[in-house]
């Protein structure tokens, strides 16, 4: 028993030190994956020393103790290593559940990616981040920029008193008056744009707005898989 708990130890250390270094992407000058194969290996390797050591009575006992200790070592070190593996496999999971939630991917390119998933509305949604203020927008690339409703301008601290609506634009509700207005930074994850053009509508015009093209023009790709929309930096 006093052997598992020293195994259980070691491991925990072990995974601790490795979740603690893995931004640096080393530990103690070895690559992490290579460091998480030794811890692995070493607990195996104290095990089978100590059955060596062992009489040949105790022998089959210990060696099915190394076998377990092996087990549990190979399932917390596989986890870590596959870590984000699981981490992209979830997101995906909530995204399917959970419409508008971003799935943040990266390409064989090293490209970030969004993957969005259609909502039961048949349109595409997501939480986009404006200057510091998170809302829900549609994803619209009928629209030629990125259209605010007045509710949603206020929230971001625009003064829609002061603003000129000069702009004649379509909507789900009819024509209506814009107003011109340029967002110092959109973001949907870690994709980020500065200074983006948008129109603020008039009052009751809009129940929501939409992320336009004045953004997704700026991205590398943006695609329509099934019910995927894939957004590429």
């Amino acid at each position: 028993m006093d052997g598992f708990v020293v195994v259980i130890a070691i491991l925990s250390v072990g995974l601790m030190i490795l979740i603690a270094n893995n931004n640096s992407g080393q530990t103690f000058g070895m690559d992490n994956d290579d460091f998480a194969q030794a811890l692995v290996l070493l607990p195996f390797i104290m095990v089978l020393s100590a059955s060596m050591l062992a009489s040949q009575h105790n022998l089959s006992r210990n060696l099915r103790y190394a076998a377990a200790w092996l087990l549990i070592a190979l399932v917390l070190v596989t986890g870590y290593v596959y870590r984000q593996d699981a981490t992209t496999v979830a997101d995906r999971v909530l995204g399917g559940l959970i419409p508008g939630r971003a799935v943040v991917t990266t390409t064989s390119d090293g490209e970030s990616q969004i993957v969005l998933q259609r909502g039961r509305s048949g349109h595409f949604s997501a939480k986009v981040e404006i200057e510091g203020v998170t809302m829900p927008m549609m994803v619209d690339t009928g629209a030629s920029s990125v259209v605010l409703s007045t509710e949603d301008a206020e929230k971001l601290g625009i003064d829609t008193n002061k603003l000129n609506f000069g702009v004649t634009v379509s909507t789900a509700n009819g024509d209506a008056l814009a107003a011109p207005t340029v967002l110092r930074q959109v973001a949907i994850g870690p994709i980020v744009r500065n200074n983006v053009r948008a129109l603020v509508t008039q009052k009751g015009r809009m129940d929501g707005s939409l992320l336009g093209m004045s953004f997704l023009s700026t991205l590398d790709s943006v695609q329509i898989r099934g019910d995927e929309l894939r957004l590429t930096d």
